[in-house]
């Protein structure tokens, strides 16, 4: 009998896609990382909010952003799964926790605007995971500081179906982020648990495919500071059907998906000497609903000009709805506030693609119209004795559309080289959580902005890349212009009451989410691979991205600094040294320039080496043993710096040992 391969309901990568900049990690990049934001990491200017990894980040600066324009914590990057948008339906972060890195079986990073059948988010970029289809793995590891993690991923067939399986268990004791003589009684470790799950079914579908997938995903954490804790938790269900396109034939895809997800965050005021802190915020939930649908259809023929022509015809919409509910004004030992606050937003587009190839010229375009709401919004702030609103506040509806476009040429030159050339626009709406939700950190307060409009984004980008046998080679110089850019600007210090925000203690600021003007950046990309005798592979990358700001009339203190979390450099260099069958040797070290940690560049984040090192002993074809050192030399890395100087710090030395098997 004929051997049934079962396949995931999803089309393959455009054909287009290969003219724009875009970077794959595959499954061995990704088997050494314990997060999938750390593979992330790997390539240079693409990162959390924060100088950190999701080992010790707070759930609400996960968001990932390319290029270093402008991080933040919402994240200026659309991530999907198959398809299926991965971003908070409430903060457009991404928990990364929610998806081991077992589970995937490789990843594109799409850098630049995403137009074409990506849509809203895709600002600075996308990035694409591809759930892992056939074989499986287990990994089991410890920790120092109490760290264990137990992930896996595996399928049986079934006939002419297949169900795939992934799991994750992780824990921490986690580690103190303020350092030496700064700390305090109020400093406390990061500590974390958290797990995840997912099943997906694959099954015929006539001459199509059909996945259902379902996942779940719940986590803890110590936020650093006594009686401040995070949680976040969530589930998804999509439903898939595609058919691959063949020669002329179609391919299409019909998806649909729905997201729940909660969040819950408790935040405090500190003591000026750190001996104590008194709670300032209490959001004991977030509930968010987000669901969407897409559907696309493509065509590929020959004989097009002398090329191949391949065009996609699309639509997809996204709807997001959700509130905080919070307990707030902490006063003679109790809260005396209660917040409700949120809305709904929604995005709906129809786009097109085509892209034409001969031997030398491969030439991609796409055009997208979009159209945005945010509607029912409410902030209400009540007094907890009497129930007599303080707050009462109804936004009003606001609407637009939005045309986006790209354009992109590659030519193969000759002997392994090629030159590219690529204009884009993309846009990102406001999420419910920076609509909606004011927050606090410490001492500082940031405000919602319910009048928030989309941002968007301009950019040109020309590049030339090499392929041999044993090398390759990259470079791209790029420029990007973010208008209406959604910033928080401070607005006041403290001490000091204010409306709406309430009382600002000493050593902290005011600051609001805002339309802030433009960010304008120009940069350069390079990546250089080489493979050398005895099994020896080098690697490395740089990145220089000089962002600045213009508030305009809006922010005009912001005009000619950098967007905050915004390094100008960074680098990656990699050595894989295959030193015997069973033994692989390997180092990775990144660089960053300094950064900031504020809108007014006035809290200085220093520059900084890290080293990570991994040693792998294969005991048999599919089991092995691993050592891993994270952070080498235990460098002290600033990720965030208070108003009064107290700086915080990323995870020390890590080591790690644990155990694979594969199949």
């Amino acid at each position: 009998m004929d051997e049934v391969v079962v396949t995931a309901a999803r089309l393959p990568p455009a054909a287009g896609e290969a003219a724009f900049s875009v970077v794959r990690l595959d499954g061995s990049a990704l088997d050494r990382s314990m997060r999938l934001d750390e593979a992330l990491a790997s390539v240079p200017a693409v990162s959390l909010f924060r100088r950190t990894t999701s080992l010790s980040a707070n759930p609400t600066t996960q968001g990932i952003s390319l290029r270093a324009i402008a991080p933040s914590g919402a994240g200026r990057t659309l991530v999907t799964l198959d398809g299926v948008p991965l971003n908070d339906p409430f903060g457009g972060w991404v928990l990364w926790s929610q998806l081991p890195t077992e589970a995937l079986e490789s990843l594109d990073i799409v850098r630049g605007a995403g137009a074409g059948p990506y849509g809203a988010g895709a600002l600075t970029g996308v990035i694409q995971l591809r759930e892992r289809e056939r074989g499986g793995v287990l990994d089991a590891s410890i920790a120092e500081r109490a760290g264990a993690r137990l992930a896996g991923s595996g399928g049986i067939d079934a006939g002419p179906m297949r169900l795939t399986g992934s799991a994750l268990y992780e824990t921490s004791d986690g580690y103190v982020p303020v350092r030496g003589a700064a700390a305090g009684q109020a400093d406390t470790p990061l500590d974390l648990e958290t797990r995840a799950a997912a099943l997906r079914l694959d099954a015929p579908l006539g001459g199509a495919r059909l996945s259902l997938r379902a996942s779940a995903y719940d986590e803890e954490r110590g936020s650093g500071l006594s009686g401040a804790r995070s949680s976040a938790s969530g589930h998804l269900l999509s439903a898939t059907a595609a058919r691959r396109p063949q020669e002329g034939a179609y391919g299409w895809r019909l998806q649909a998906w729905r997201r729940e997800s909660d969040f819950a965050n408790s935040s405090v005021a500190v003591a000026a000497d750190r001996s104590a802190t008194t709670p300032a915020n209490d959001q004991y939930a977030t509930p968010a609903t987000g669901w969407g649908v897409n559907a696309a259809l493509r065509r590929a023929a020959r004989d097009v000009a002398g090329g191949r022509l391949e065009w996609e015809l699309g639509a997809d919409a996204r709807f997001n709805e959700g509130e905080t509910r919070e307990r707030f004004r902490f006063m003679d030992g109790a809260f005396t506030r209660d917040r409700f606050a949120g809305g709904e937003t929604s995005v709906a587009g129809l786009y097109g693609e085509a892209s034409w190839r001969d031997d030398l010229w491969l030439v991609a375009g796409g055009l997208r119209l979009d159209g945005w709401k945010n509607e029912n919004g409410r902030r209400l702030e009540r007094d907890r004795a009497s129930g007599a609103a303080t707050l009462d506040e109804a936004d009003p509806e606001r609407s637009g559309e939005v045309v986006s476009a790209r354009l992109a040429a590659r030519r193969m030159i000759g002997g392994g080289w090629a030159a590219r050339a690529a204009a884009y626009s993309g846009f990102r709406p406001a999420t419910l959580n920076e609509l909606h939700r004011p927050f606090r950190v410490g001492n500082d307060l940031t405000e919602a902005n319910a009048g928030l409009v989309p941002e968007a984004l301009q950019g040109a980008e020309a590049g030339l890349a090499y392929e041999g046998p044993i090398a390759t080679f990259g470079a791209t110089l790029f420029w990007n212009r973010i208008e209406d850019a959604i910033v928080n600007v401070t607005i006041g210090e403290g001490p000091g009451t204010f409306p709406r925000a309430g009382f600002v203690p000493a050593g902290g600021v005011l600051r609001q989410r805002q339309n802030a003007g433009t960010i304008e950046a120009t940069g350069i990309e390079l990546t250089a691979r080489r493979s050398l005798a005895g099994g020896v592979t080098l690697d490395g990358a740089v990145s220089v991205t000089d962002a600045r700001m213009d508030g305009g009339s809006a922010a005009p203190q912001l005009t000619g600094l950098r967007p905050a979390q915004a390094p100008i450099w960074s680098a990656t260099a990699g050595l894989d040294w295959r030193a015997s069958d069973r033994l692989t040797l390997a180092a990775q070290a990144r660089y960053e320039s300094k950064r900031f940690d504020d809108d007014l560049n006035s809290r200085v984040l220093g520059p900084a080496v890290v080293m990570d090192a991994r040693a792998e002993w294969r005991m048999t074809p599919a089991a092995m043993i691993w050592a891993a050192a994270d952070n080498l030399f235990d460098e002290a890395v600033e990720v965030s710096e208070t108003g009064t100087g107290v700086e915080g710090y990323s995870p020390p030395r890590t080591l790690r040992l644990g155990v694979r098997w594969t199949y």
